[in-house]
């Protein structure tokens, strides 16, 4: 018999207070759930508004429903903007001295035919899908150091997509910058991974390939609806909440703990189904 330490407790985040960007809707309200679910003492959840159908506020109303004992706290933040976060991380401190997970969910898209490419749109991808990124990490690092130990390190979860290793959509419909963008992101965590390590702070990535979200639903449309898109699948389907909700805790908790600068993906294993990835 191996002797494998607190075994009961190795998928729980009991006591953890997290910070999910991007949190109101879709991936980040599935992590933030999870999480709360998994025993996390509190969870911030942070996204541009606080009002609307899929604001902070009905998100934080949500959460706080739960039969758990954490918390949810809504903080709005436009985490493509230096300023902005570094008024986060003064939010954040006001109530909280250290930060045990960082997951870096917030994302933007653009896509459309190559030649009349708007730079706009190719600076909106970038500056939240990869400075937005790098400068998060950056100032909540003196946090999530406090929180770190050797046997428990803190975690940045950064979400990308399996369009940061492949090559899904050009033409009409491509996604160039955006899947540049998720390459960055990939590239950035193992960066981290590197740099933070030593300060008892693991980095690593999350690409999911499509779950049925309002970012994704349009492409889907495009590419010829969530059928089309499943039967090509070789798990015949999308995403659904538990796959990322099960991911994500896994990350954060203990049995990750010596985990670092990896990439998971989660998309059924699409990525490696030849032909259909496209529709140019």
């Amino acid at each position: 018999m191996s002797d494998i330490k607190n075994f009961g407790r190795m998928f729980r985040l009991d006591g953890k207070v997290a910070l999910v960007t991007g949190g109101s809707r879709g991936l980040g309200l599935h992590t933030a759930t999870a999480f709360l679910l998994a025993g996390a003492k509190k969870v911030f959840v942070s996204a541009r508004k606080n009002e609307g159908e899929q604001g902070i506020d009905q998100a934080v109303e949500k959460l706080n429903k739960l039969p758990v004992s954490g918390k949810a706290v809504g903080i709005a933040a436009n985490v493509a903007d230096t300023d902005d976060i570094a008024r986060l991380v003064k939010e954040v401190q006001k109530t909280d001295d250290k930060l045990d997970i960082l997951v870096c969910n917030a994302g933007a898209t653009w896509g459309g035919p190559f030649d009349p490419t708007p730079d706009w749109g190719s600076k909106k991808v970038l500056d939240l899908n990869v400075r937005g990124v790098f400068n998060l990490a950056r100032l909540f690092a003196p946090l999530l150091e406090k929180a770190g130990t050797r046997t428990d390190p803190s975690r940045i979860i950064i979400v990308s997509s399996t369009a940061g290793t492949t090559v899904p959509h050009v033409g009409e419909h491509g996604t160039i910058m955006y899947s540049v963008s998720k390459a960055a992101a990939h590239h950035l965590s193992r960066q981290l991974a590197v740099e933070l390590g030593p300060r008892n702070i693991t980095t690593n990535t999350v690409a999911p390939g499509f779950f049925p979200s309002k970012l994704a639903n349009g492409l889907i449309e495009n590419l010829g609806g969530q059928k089309s898109l499943e039967d090509h699948n070789p798990r015949k389907r999308l995403g659904e909440p538990e796959d990322i909700a099960g991911v994500m805790v896994y990350l954060a908790s203990p049995a990750a703990s010596y985990v670092n600068g990896e990439d998971i993906a989660v998309d059924g294993g699409v990525r490696y189904a030849a032909g259909r990835q496209s529709k140019l």
